[in-house]
């Protein structure tokens, strides 16, 4: 099984990239997408992240707030790391099963934070998205109504594109239009297949 690793930074255009190889019977899998199951309510995970951090990060439904978690750990790296020491193995192991029962010609693995974490053991080939950053900056602003200067201390708590591109195997810039990004991603799909075969 071909694993491709995809990141890209905040506002790159990851999840379209994704969803379009979805499309062509790709199965993804998807960091975050674990991550949230992993923090709901019934997961181990979910208990260990409570006793550290308490009940002031829950919902009044006793679920997580996810937002006053972020707010807590994002410039206090030693909550940071603790959060990832909860959270990593158990997102590398959610993500191994599902290679194991992946039966599509490779698997997409979304990794926003690839380089940052240190996942890309779980992965042969990595693809970065990448986009102009005020490009960026206005579909972030759209999708969640963020203001520019918090968009821009994410993005530069994040890894930087050249770190991104000193990793990558493959590069798709969306930088056009939406049918150029597509066609991109489906001729990394056919060289993906022939590797496979």
């Amino acid at each position: 099984m071909l694993r491709i690793g995809l990141t890209g930074g905040i506002g790159s255009g990851k999840t379209t990239v994704a969803n379009h190889f979805a499309s062509l019977g790709i199965h993804i899998i998807d960091a975050d997408e674990i991550v949230h199951q992993l923090s709901t309510p019934g997961h181990q995970a979910f208990d260990a992240i409570i006793q550290h951090f308490g009940n002031e990060i829950l919902n009044a439904d006793g679920t997580l707030n996810r937002q006053k978690l972020s707010q807590r750990v994002f410039n206090n790296d030693a909550e940071r790391k603790l959060l990832e020491g909860i959270l990593h193995p158990a997102v590398k192991a959610a993500m191994q099963q599902q290679i194991k029962e992946s039966n599509s010609p490779y698997c997409i693995l979304v990794i926003p934070l690839l380089v940052e974490t240190g996942y890309k053991d779980l992965v042969d080939r990595v693809l970065v998205v990448t986009a102009d950053t005020d490009k960026r900056i206005e579909w972030v602003k759209q999708r969640n109504s963020l203001s520019k200067a918090q968009i821009e201390s994410i993005m530069a708590a994040q890894a930087s594109d050249a770190e991104r591109n000193n990793i990558a195997d493959d590069v798709i810039k969306n930088t056009g239009s939406l049918d150029s990004l597509y066609k991109q991603v489906e001729d990394l799909d056919q060289v993906y297949r022939r590797a496979w075969t």
